[in-house]
């Protein structure tokens, strides 16, 4: 059975012509939605996946209809393929049920994982150069240095509990928690 699926972004836009052609395409059943593609919860696209079975083939219009990233395209994909079924873009006339458009998939799934590994290769690399000029990542300290010294010396000597010290500093009280743990554990070294 073929299912379509017609999606536009906003409720003022109409979806008439890709259920046209959802329609023309031989679509037994069509899933229609109104949301935005960056959004996640897209509940009838997860309906639709929800009732693929094998031998279905879910039809769009056009491949930006299902998603609008392509490491969230290839997850669909996925999905569709691990119930069985099949699929196809009207517009890009890519077909999974074929051996051609099946190899075409497999093939911007390579470019994909491809760019997804040089993408982390730049991340290593800036970090580590990051860390070369003496910076380094993650948040800045709530605490200056002099504050954390304080920190550890009320609550060392008994005048400001754990929690008194949180409130006084405006931290939460894991923050104080793992401020005396490192300083216990620097006493320690």
């Amino acid at each position: 059975m073929r299912i379509g699926y017609a999606r536009v972004s906003t409720q003022e836009q109409d979806n008439a012509a890709q259920i046209a052609a959802l329609r023309a395409a031989g679509c037994g059943r069509i899933f229609e939605e109104k949301v935005s593609a960056g959004r996640w919860h897209r509940p009838e696209l997860r309906r639709l996946l929800d009732q693929l079975r094998e031998g279905d083939v879910l039809v769009v219009w056009k491949l930006d209809r299902l998603s609008r990233s392509l490491k969230e395209m290839l997850s669909l994909l996925e999905k569709v393929q691990l119930a069985g079924a099949g699929f196809l873009s009207l517009t890009e006339v890519v077909d999974t049920t074929t051996a051609a458009g099946r190899m075409m998939m497999q093939m911007v799934g390579a470019f994909a994982e491809f760019e997804r590994a040089m993408l982390r290769e730049r991340t290593r690399s800036g970090l580590i150069a990051a860390r070369q000029e003496g910076r380094i990542g993650g948040r800045r300290p709530k605490l200056t240095a002099r504050q954390q010294q304080e920190v550890v010396r009320l609550v060392g000597s008994g005048e400001q509990t754990a929690a008194d010290a949180a409130r006084l500093f405006n931290v939460h009280p894991s923050t104080i928690a793992r401020l005396l743990a490192k300083a216990r554990l620097g006493s320690q070294a």
